[in-house]
């Protein structure tokens, strides 16, 4: 594991890393033979990397149906969901289970992705409904193959995949950031050459506009930078 953490250090991109995490699943965790990453998104699902195409299958299955262990975790915020046995699941997923089980799935298992880069406990009084980046899910062929020494060994290499999935949220943020910041002040500099302001004058001017056309500072800021007009008022 020590040697993973290192070479994930290495990875060139997000991307990168999640892949690797996902291969890496396959070769650390025992009995798992294949693994994904899942984030969910006002109720759709979205692969983030996969291991091989029976990953791919089942991320497209659960997505298609809206339904599965996996997309329920990350769904709900459940902290960590196993079948040890697919086909003892009952009628929780209808749909799901008998096509997973066509396709060759005997057990699964869903770790959540936390935005403070852990991975939370395979812990039963643990509550759905925890804020998350998406699932770390593991699949095996052979009922059973998923054990409790399998889910702690996913709980470390959830841990990886919240860290990097983080990082690039607070990375986007940050470049957002910089960019509104640099078109506001292109703005501004904009209204203090054509009306004579100060910089202050000239900001409260873009924000006064922005409050009466009920516009977005930032896309009030690009339309002037990019038309040279303010809008009119209404």
């Amino acid at each position: 594991m020590a040697r993973l953490a290192r070479d994930l250090q290495g990875r060139s991109s997000v991307q990168a890393t999640l892949d690797r995490i996902v291969a890496a699943s396959t070769e650390l965790v025992d009995g798992c033979t294949d693994a994904s990453i899942t984030a969910v998104h006002r109720g759709r699902a979205r692969p983030l990397a996969v291991s091989g195409p029976l990953a791919r299958d089942i991320e497209r299955l659960q997505a298609d149906l809206r339904e599965g262990p996996c997309f329920e975790a990350a769904r709900d915020g459940t902290p960590a969901l196993q079948v040890p046995d697919l086909a003892r699941a009952g009628d929780h997923w209808p749909r799901f289970v008998p096509r997973a089980r066509a396709l060759g799935v005997g057990s699964v298992m869903a770790v959540l992705l936390l935005p403070d880069g852990h991975a939370p406990r395979n812990d039963p009084r643990q509550v759905p409904g925890l804020p998350n980046l998406g699932a770390l899910n593991l699949y095996a062929r052979r009922p059973g193959g998923l054990t409790a020494g399998s889910a702690r060994t996913a709980e470390l290499l959830a841990c990886h995949a919240s860290v990097a999935l983080a990082a690039a949220r607070a990375d986007q943020t940050l470049r957002a950031a910089v960019v509104s910041r640099q078109v506001i002040g292109e703005a501004v500099g904009i209204l203090m050459e054509r009306h004579k302001l100060t910089s202050r004058q000239a900001f409260a001017l873009l924000a006064r506009t922005s409050q009466d056309s009920n516009v977005k500072l930032r896309e009030l800021a690009e339309h002037l930078t990019t038309t040279g007009e303010l809008p009119r008022r209404p």
